[in-house]
């Protein structure tokens, strides 16, 4: 009997024995659903976060001076600011495929910004920063456009601000901020820009800035010693590590250090949050595994009780079959491929619930829909190996009756 043959009786097999192996079919269709559905869901859940990350600087390092004091085989040191210099000279010379070097410095905390009879609280935070600040960090412009590299060079007074300003000093009206002029702490900025609302950090209210172009802020806020800091973005978060290793390699030289100095820097990475992710999206998708595995161990367990039931009511069918020159191998593939093809069907059934509950799941939470080849495929694998695993018991045992007595049975 050739394979395609044996499908065949296989399939008349469960058209005969349809209630019994429909219970079974959906049990491993139950457990196949929660396998590739949940396991897709997380991807997609995985995928959207990961983009949200890279965009709030999950791809970008930062290099600021160290805090603590810098031990080295022949002296202690305080670490000193990364000096504007520094800085440049860094911003550069760092060529890294793909990489945005941005560069910062903290004005002060305490700014009070005015527009005509309206001001801000005396907590205005300013910063100066240079034209690639917004593509490092997680800002995303609302109204107007970000500095020009001749507005960065020149020091020219222009300003973009945060959601609390525009609140403050606009009524919220972001397109009527631009091309006012406001006054910061007796200077006067041309706003050119307003920025999307960004919430609270750690530091504070981000919302609550004003940025202004970085030449400016040493011109005005800068002294002989003062501290930039600077960050670097890549494209491909996966390549971070090495990207952190050239970095590494390029501020030593920056600062003039020599092979016995330790580093009197320290680079900060942004993907902590993305690295808990990953681990927390591992744990969910070994728990997945283990409960679809429960639901597919039972479903195991009711189809290789079909094929016994199943065995025992086609004895003299065997006996048939081997009367007529069937070898023990042929029944014994004959079964096998009867139960393969009962966990398959029902692979295929839960692999289309899952797609379906995976799709929901991530179009529910707005997240990223990634089609589940691999889980698709895990699937069908799973299916194979749970067939071949009820199967084989109740095959080797029709495989071994005796045709003599296999015809007496009744």
């Amino acid at each position: 009997m050739n394979p395609l043959e044996n499908v065949k009786v296989a399939l008349g097999s469960i058209r005969d024995n349809f209630l019994r192996s429909l219970l079974t079919l959906l049990i491993i269709a139950v457990g196949i659903s929660c396998l590739v559905g949940m396991l897709t869901a997380i991807d997609g859940i995985y995928y959207s976060m990961n983009n949200n990350f890279n965009r709030m600087g999950a791809n970008s390092f930062t290099v600021r001076r160290a805090n603590e004091t810098i031990k080295s085989s022949k002296r202690k040191k305080v670490s000193e600011n990364i000096l504007f210099d520094q800085a440049t000279e860094y911003k550069d010379k760092f060529h890294y495929a793909g990489a945005v070097v941005s560069i910062n410095t903290w004005c002060t905390g305490s700014a009070e910004a005015k527009y005509r009879d309206k001001k801000t609280n005396p907590t205005t935070r300013l910063v100066g920063i240079d034209e690639n600040y917004f593509t490092t960090s997680s800002y995303e412009m609302k109204e107007g456009r970000n500095f020009s590299i001749n507005e960065i060079s020149s020091g020219n007074n222009k300003a973009i601000i945060g959601k609390d300003i525009v609140k403050d000093l606009f009524g919220g009206k972001d397109k009527k901020a631009i091309g006012q002029v406001i006054l910061v702490d007796n200077n006067r900025y041309k706003v050119i820009g307003t920025l999307a609302q960004k919430g609270s950090s750690s530091g504070g209210s981000n919302d609550r800035r004003i940025f202004i172009p970085l030449l400016n802020a040493k011109k005005i806020y800068g002294y002989p010693t003062k501290h930039y800091e600077i960050t670097t973005s890549i494209k491909n978060p996966v390549a971070i590590d090495d990207a952190v290793s050239s970095a590494i390699g390029r501020m030593r030289v920056v600062r003039n250090l020599t092979a016995s100095e330790a580093n009197d820097f320290t680079i900060r990475k942004s993907d902590g949050i993305l690295s808990q992710l990953k681990e927390m999206t591992s744990s969910l998708r070994i728990g997945t595994i283990v409960i679809a595995g429960l639901t597919l161990l039972g479903a195991a367990i009711g189809l290789m009780n079909i094929m016994l039931v199943t065995v025992t009511e086609r004895t003299k069918e065997i006996g048939v079959r081997k009367a007529l020159g069937a070898t023990s191998e042929n029944i014994l593939f004959q079964f096998m491929i009867e139960a393969i093809v009962i966990c398959i069907i029902g692979g295929l059934v839960g692999i289309a619930f899952g797609i379906l509950l995976g799709l929901g799941v991530t179009k529910l939470i707005d997240g990223v829909f990634v089609v589940p080849w691999d889980w698709m495929l895990l699937g069908i694998i799973v299916c194979v190996v749970v067939g071949l695993a009820s199967g084989l018991y109740p095959a080797l045992k029709a495989s071994r009756m005796d045709p003599i007595e296999s015809l007496r049975y009744e």
